[in-house]
């Protein structure tokens, strides 16, 4: 699991959780508070029918006192006949709830005045707060006795009006908490995205950066976490450069150095040859493999380190006459007719004429090389995509599939391709191809004939990244 991802986990996990425990609890102690308020409610109404109860008793017999009480405190018959889901009584006369609020008075003989609840008390009139089951409803109750009057009032309300307003009240103050959760989590993603963005730029000159141009990473980019990673990475790269260096400029200087002793070695042979032609023919062409040998390790240390690599825009169908051209002389030898198919003419790349002159020159001469005599080597030229693509086929033997990325690899020579070559053509092909951000690869003959074709696709417009590869 990356960093970002077991970050972002975490993180939302985290806040996950503790919104969840702060709504539930947010929940549990609003809805405390409101069944605490409810009940100071109860307790108050209890006290306004008591301060009723004094006032009357005074003046009025316990007859009438209970008919007054009847006629306040009882519901109006339009209230006991509405339907549960009319909120608002006719006439705006009352509200629902009103039904499950009920007021009980009893004299100081324990005689009923006003019983709206009915409720059967076995247990007798008990002061204080106290449930009651009526009707299969629970009923919250409020008792007390005046110590002045010596009545006895309770009030009672019904318990699921109490949790359906509670529960609504406790949600209403948790649900803004909950629909933010999802704006929560969003945001911490976000946040783990932005707060890695400083690791990704890093990442990215080092996934483009090639062995030719190594370079160190900024530091002033890098984040203060990583800072001592990133200066021992580009400690590294300053190493890892200095010894691809010496390698190259070893490479190159041993080439260079051997090219003149066999300079000298060829036309001291030459001038043997001139009275006996034969009797060096062998040792002639050894010297001729490695006087190629090292032109091409010298080419290849050049396309390496991409000196001389200047792209402009060029007709590559120009490129690919002239190279068939500079091999006419190998196919003529061998009675082989080169083929162009090209129906443009105008395939314009952003390249480096000299390299893909070589690139192609160097596949033209393989297709020449290992094609029986009196065949043809086609090349054709179509536009594909952003670029063009090129396919050199000829009438060898061939190679097997599995066998064809190792023929792109240097110094490799399969036994099936006869012939001298040192076994780096096809790799400074490929080379010459990457550094211009295109591709080369091998298959078989479309045609189905026994034969190889080298493709090659270079991109139109300046490949940003060729340089990299």
């Amino acid at each position: 699991m990356s960093l970002t991802r077991t970050l972002t986990v975490m993180v939302a996990t985290t806040v996950l959780l503790i919104t969840l425990i702060t709504a539930s609890w947010g929940f549990y102690v609003s809805n405390h508070q409101l069944e605490e308020l409810f009940d100071a409610e109860l307790a108050q109404s209890t006290r306004i029918v008591q301060g009723l109860v004094q006032h009357l008793s005074d003046t009025q017999s316990q007859e009438q006192l209970a008919t007054i009480l009847s006629k306040t405190l009882k519901l109006p018959e339009s209230a006991l006949s509405e339907s549960e889901e009319d909120e608002i009584l006719p006439d705006g006369s009352g509200h629902k709830y009103e039904k499950k609020i009920a007021f009980e008075v009893w004299s100081p003989e324990r005689d009923p005045l006003l019983d709206t609840l009915k409720a059967d008390d076995k247990l007798g009139l008990q002061p204080g707060f106290a449930w009651t089951e009526v009707s299969g409803f629970l009923w919250r109750t409020f008792t007390l006795r005046d110590p002045a009057t010596g009545f006895w009032i309770r009030t009672a309300q019904r318990e699921d009006v109490r949790e359906e307003l509670s529960g609504e009240l406790a949600l209403g103050n948790v649900l803004p908490l909950l629909l933010a959760l999802p704006l929560l989590v969003v945001a911490v993603i976000v946040a783990v995205q932005v707060g890695f963005r400083p690791l990704r730029r890093l990442e990215k000159p080092v996934r483009y950066m090639a062995p030719e141009r190594i370079h160190p990473l900024d530091e002033q980019q890098a984040p203060k976490e990583v800072a001592g990673l990133v200066n021992a990475v580009n400690g590294l790269l300053r190493r890892l450069n200095q010894a691809l260096e010496r390698e190259r400029r070893f490479s190159a200087d041993a080439a260079h150095e051997l090219r003149t002793p066999l300079t000298a070695l060829r036309l001291n042979l030459e001038k043997a040859c001139e009275t006996d032609p034969g009797r060096f023919e062998g040792l002639t062409q050894s010297v001729d493999r490695m006087v190629y040998l090292v032109e091409q390790m010298l080419l290849l240390n050049r396309v390496d380190a991409g000196t001389d690599f200047a792209p402009q825009y060029h007709n590559l169908s120009a490129i690919v006459e002239q190279s068939i051209a500079d091999v006419a002389p190998l196919a003529l030898k061998k009675g082989i007719e080169p083929v162009l198919e090209d129906e443009d003419g105008q395939a314009m790349v952003y390249c480096n004429t000299a390299l893909i002159n070589t690139l192609m020159r160097s596949l033209l001469a393989n297709a020449i090389q290992y094609s029986p005599e009196h065949t043809t080597v086609l090349t054709r030229l179509v536009s594909s995509g952003d670029g063009y693509h090129v396919a050199v086929c000829d009438q060898g033997p061939g190679i097997a599939p599995d066998e064809r990325e190792r023929a792109l690899s240097r110094f490799v020579r399969l036994d099936q391709r006869l012939g001298g070559g040192a076994g780096l053509g096809l790799a400074i092909a490929r080379r010459i191809a990457e550094l211009h951000g295109g591709q080369l690869t091998l298959d078989d003959r479309p045609d189905g004939q026994t034969g190889l074709c080298v493709h090659i696709w270079l991109p139109a417009r300046p490949a940003t990244r060729s340089r990299a590869v």
